[in-house]
């Protein structure tokens, strides 16, 4: 408003230039300041991105620093567990070798206790079986302080393995969830490039094409129709690899399934199992050429075991030959 009342004045008084020079200042002064408010969000999301990734990688490094700690934590756990079912066998073969020492000192003295005279080699014997007894006692106090030891170091390790797996599936949750996060957002964006195209429906955490807007009656060769049908889900495809972060394992899987129906002796496949896994190839095989990385992808046949509708209408037979993309972890 003041400029357009200096612009006025000037108007009134003839002298135009003036005025048109406090517009352009100010039109400059309004460019810097959105041109600072614009690089001061930048720097706030760069900032915010590095911290999300040095947040990952350390994720990462305490995940894999306890899968190590779990591992070595087993195998302890394993050798003391030989250990303790080794000792307690000596165990168990001592004691027999005591209760039967201690046997035969008893015959003895028995048979002493009838004698009148005990002979030099009758003491002797004696001796000796006192002598073998105590290092029996001895060898088992022995056994039995390492097996004690052993089922202790066992307790302390199971508990260290508990903890241990604790943590690890924790930390498996958390990918999980960083997983499912990924999920809902591709397939979100598949809805609304999708919208309400028919023979596409989604069926809880996958999207099924129905094969015949893929394929031509018992082919496994991609239609020009069901090429088109698919060029977006490859986009779609390749924009998630670049979001999905590398640390995280996933993969597309895509399932072929056929209807009930056997397929006829004329038919370029024998089964109904061929004819599915051909299908998925064919899909994989074209999503590889339209620059969807293969690691990415996961082909798999299922036959007719797998329907989806019960019925023996051709309407039911319709959506149980279908083609279904899940994103899962690997």
């Amino acid at each position: 408003m003041a400029i357009a009342r200096h612009l006025q004045r000037d108007a009134d008084n003839g002298d135009y230039w003036p005025g048109f020079v406090d517009a352009l200042a100010t039109l400059l002064l309004v460019i810097v300041f959105l041109l600072a408010v614009f690089v001061t969000g930048q720097y706030a999301l760069s900032t915010a991105l590095t911290g999300r990734d040095e947040q990952l990688a350390d994720l990462n490094a305490r995940l894999a620093e306890l899968a190590d700690q779990l591992n070595l934590a087993e195998a302890e756990n394993a050798r003391l567990t030989v250990r303790v079912s080794t000792l307690t066998a000596e165990n168990e073969s001592l004691t027999e070798q005591l209760e039967a020492t201690t046997a035969r000192i008893t015959a003895l003295g028995e048979q002493l206790d009838e004698a009148e005279e005990l002979s030099d080699e009758a003491q002797l014997t004696i001796a000796m079986l006192s002598e073998q007894m105590e290092i029996l006692r001895m060898e088992l106090a022995r056994l039995n302080a390492a097996l004690e030891a052993s089922e202790a170091r066992e307790a302390e390790l199971e508990t260290q393995v508990i903890n241990l797996g604790t943590r690890l599936n924790a930390a498996l949750a958390s990918e999980v969830a960083r997983l499912s996060q990924y999920r809902s957002e591709f397939f979100g964006r598949l809805v609304e490039i999708l919208g309400n195209r028919s023979g596409v429906r989604v069926v809880g955490d996958r999207f099924v094409f129905e094969t015949d807007v893929l394929f031509d009656s018992a082919s496994a060769e991609l239609s020009v129709e069901g090429q088109e049908g698919l060029r977006p889900i490859a986009a779609a495809i390749i924009q998630l690899t670049r979001e999905i972060p590398d640390d995280i394992e996933w993969v597309i899987r895509v399932d072929g399934h056929t209807d009930v129906r056997p397929l006829g002796p004329t038919a370029q496949f024998s089964s109904n199992w061929e004819l599915s896994t051909a299908r998925s190839l064919s899909v994989i095989n074209w999503l590889v050429g339209e620059g969807v990385p293969a690691n990415r992808l996961m082909a798999a046949g299922l036959g007719e075991h797998y329907p989806i509708s019960r019925g023996r209408t051709e309407a039911d037979h319709a959506r149980n030959r279908r083609i279904e993309l899940k994103l899962e972890a690997r």
